[in-house]
């Protein structure tokens, strides 16, 4: 595993800002690539001075950005019948669709926001919102913060712990659930204010 994990270390520092760019607009359109690969090495390179921590922060949340809106046309231009008949060549299953769907539905433009924090969510949040026709300042300035707090968490870890990948993943595991806490605990709370209003 060390191995691995020097191995990835190396190819994010030989690949630069570029490769984190790259990386992470894979990740954030269909293509399941985990973000923890690129900006975890890339703070971790940052901690060393073999990367400036903000270009790597910005490299992350641009290519991030740009996935998602990739993504966002994606569901706006070709819409749900297409993605459904074509969406299995794009890593897309039905299930995920009709997963990320009522999740968009459910909780409005600000899931997108959230949704980039969540796995299983964060690839395909966007399409919903393309499929929806959201408003792109809004579904951008949402991804954009969203994206922004997720790439700064993983540098950070990478940062401060990046030698070592089971405390990474541990600690990942845990900012997760402490995530999913406040989303829950963030709806609820609109949940019994919206309850009180009507």
């Amino acid at each position: 595993m060390h191995d691995i994990v020097t191995w990835i270390v190396n190819l994010v520092g030989d690949l630069g800002y570029i490769g984190i760019f790259v990386m992470m607009f894979l990740e954030s359109s269909f293509f399941p690539f985990p973000s923890e690969v690129a900006m975890v090495p890339a703070g971790y390179l940052a901690s060393k001075g073999e990367m400036s921590l903000l270009v790597a922060w910005l490299s992350g949340v641009a290519g991030s950005l740009a996935g998602a809106l990739f993504n966002y046309y994606l569901g706006h231009k070709l819409g749900r019948p297409f993605l459904e008949k074509y969406g299995k060549y794009l890593f897309l299953k039905e299930k995920s669709l009709k997963k990320v769907e009522d999740f968009f539905a459910k909780y409005g433009h600000p899931s997108t926001f959230w949704g980039r924090l969540i796995p299983g969510i964060r690839q395909y949040i966007s399409l919903p919102a393309g499929i929806g026709r959201m408003k792109l300042t809004a579904f951008a300035f949402y991804t954009f913060l969203g994206a922004g707090l997720w790439c700064g968490i993983l540098l950070v870890l990478g940062y401060f712990i990046g030698e070592n990948e089971e405390r990474i993943r541990s600690a990942t595991h845990l900012i997760i659930a402490i995530v999913m806490l406040l989303v829950v605990g963030v709806f609820y709370y609109y949940y019994r204010k919206n309850k009180k209003s009507q």
